[in-house]
Formats: C-alpha cells, structure tokens, sequence
C-alpha cells in the first residue's frame, strides 16, 4: 500500500459557513478547493481538524470507530480558534455520508479508511489578526491506508526532550495544524541527528507526548500515562486503551512524571505511543543526552501487544463492542453534487 495518507478517495463532504449559519452539506467530486489569498485561515492559522477510521467488515459494512467523540473533540477545538462550531448532528452524518459513498474502497483489515474532517477559516481580510474568521468552510477527506510507521509494529525509538514543549499551555489539547507545525523541526532535527522516529516533549522534566501520539508506561498489572490537562491532545486511542486496561485488570493511572521517573521505570515497564494512525506502537529504546537507553529489552512487550489486539480486535469485528464505541453506516449514499 502506497505512504500512509498519500491515496484519497474520489469525493468529499463539504459544507460552508455564511451569514452567520452553516449552508447545506453536500457530496462533491475531490478538487482544490477555491480560497481567496486574503482567506483567514492562510494569515492566522484559523484551521482545526480530527483524524479516525473506519472498518469494513467480512459481512460488507462499514464501521466507524469513536464516531461521536471524535465530533465532540472537533467541537471544542473549533470553539478554541474561534472558529463556527460545526453541528454535531451535521458533521456527524457528513461522516456517515461521505463512508457510505466511498465504502467500497475501504481495503479489508488491519487496513482501514482513514477520515479527515478539517475546518478552516476563509474570510478574505489581512487585518484580522485580531478577530476571528465569520466565514468557514468544512470538509471530509477519506484516505485508503496500511500502517502510519514503516515496517508495522516494530519498537520505536525516541529522543527525550526535557526543554521544549510540543504545543502551549493554552492549545496543547486543541487539534490544529500549528501544533504540528511546531514540533516538526525539533523532530526532523532529532531524526537527523539520533535516528530517533518521534520526540517525546518533556518540558521542565514533565512527560507529555510526542509529536503525534500519546506515551503511555506498560508494566503486567499497571498503565501509567500523563493526567489530562491544557497542555496536550486528549487521544481517543489513549482513551481506549485505558479503558480496555482496566476490563483486563490493570490498574490505570493517569498522573504527572518525571523523566527521571520515566528512566527509571523502562528496566520493568513497557511503553508505547497511542494514537488513530499508530493504534498503539511499542517503544523500544529512548535516546536521552546522547545516550541511548534501552526499554526492557528493546523488543515489542506482550502487554503492549495485548491491548493493541484487544482495541484491534473491536476495530474488526472479532470481538463484542461492549462500550459502544463503533457507528454502523447506513448503506444509503446520497446524490453527488
């Protein structure tokens, strides 16, 4: 399969935001979209968006993973920039529309239909770097996809970085392009330089994340991840594994650690990184002032390997989905604009 998030499917949900109400939504054919060069969005970075996937089953449905919690996240986000809120009735069934359209090219599993609603300020004015952006627009990407790392699920290594964070305090658990943005020269900066796949921002010694995922510490009773709070994303992934965690009998602990904490703990823990695109890939070395550090043993840990199966699993169809976490999309498509 081509590089994940390269393949698209060859239509979108889009709907627009003028006159202070959202039009109505439609199905369009995948083309560039028209924007002024004064478009808000280009300026001041007025653009959120939410990334989860869906699954084709042996019986030819499709189902949505987190559906509603992840309309939920795009909500708050957008209210964080500013930004029109979407419906959540609207995005919600933009969501349904547009895998109902696509679902004969969702690939069977572990493959999946990766979905990429974004929201982006488009109001034509340079002068508002103060004010917020009264005209959006909303749209659905769907993306055919395989892995998000190289080589599946193989140990990962990081570098620890005790000095910057990955976001601010104030839009670290907001979904926006910037947050990316800002982590990507540190990253390509340690890849360069150690080989590392991801950084892991521990800002003032405080273990947060990486630039793409959730870290979490796996030993064979216990997961220990980071309390939530303003200065990272809250990761449905994250949020799933925990709960799976805690139905195999782990204890869950969310709170604050130090990286001496961290260093500490990889001789008897496990870690991993959670999140839509990695599901949940194991760690298996951190590099930390120039030394690298094995995790264990450096290999894939069968706690991080249980509950990556466990959540897969509920993604397939192979085991009951008892949190209610999957939307079944209605096979009905509507008409393309």
């Amino acid at each position: 399969m081509a590089q994940f998030g390269t393949v698209f499917c060859d239509h979108i949900a889009i709907a627009h935001y003028k006159n202070g109400a959202w039009q109505e939504a439609a199905i369009e054919p995948l083309a560039p979209l028209p924007m002024h060069p004064a478009a808000h969005v280009l300026h001041y970075a007025s653009t959120c968006f939410e990334g989860f996937k869906a699954y084709r089953w042996e019986d030819g449905k499709a189902r949505i993973f987190r559906l509603h919690d992840h309309v939920a996240r795009m909500q708050k986000s957008a209210a964080s920039l500013c930004l029109p809120v979407p419906d959540a009735g609207m995005l919600a069934n933009m969501v349904l529309d547009i895998v109902a359209k696509n679902i004969d090219d969702i690939p069977a599993p572990p493959s999946s239909l990766y979905l990429r609603p974004t929201l982006i300020g488009t109001l034509p004015n340079i002068g508002a770097a103060a004010a917020p952006s009264t005209e959006a627009t909303l749209f659905i990407l769907t993306s055919p996809v395989g892995d998000y790392f190289e080589g599946g699920a193989r140990p990962l290594k990081l570098l620890v970085d005790d000095e910057r964070a990955r976001s601010t305090e104030q839009l670290g658990s907001t979904k926006t392009g910037g947050n990316y943005a800002g982590a990507l020269g540190p990253t390509l900066a340690a890849k360069a330089e150690y080989g590392v796949d991801q950084v892991l921002f521990c800002p003032n010694g405080d273990v947060q994340e990486t630039g793409a995922a959730n870290f979490l510490l796996i030993s064979d009773d216990e997961v220990i991840t980071k309390a939530l709070d303003t200065s990272f994303l809250h990761g449905l992934t994250r949020a799933s594994i925990l709960t799976l965690a805690g139905d195999y009998g782990y204890k869950v602990t969310e709170r604050d650690f130090t990286v001496d904490e961290l260093l500490a703990a990889i001789p008897t823990h496990e870690a991993a990184l959670s999140g839509t695109a990695a599901c949940l890939a194991p760690v298996g070395c951190l590099v930390y002032k120039g030394e690298e550090r094995s995790v264990m043993d450096g290999q894939p840990g069968l706690n991080t390997a249980k509950l990556r199966k466990a959540l897969q699993d509920i993604h397939y169809g192979d085991a009951p989905d008892t949190h209610s976490w999957l939307t079944e999309v209605p096979l009905s498509v509507p008409e393309t604009s």
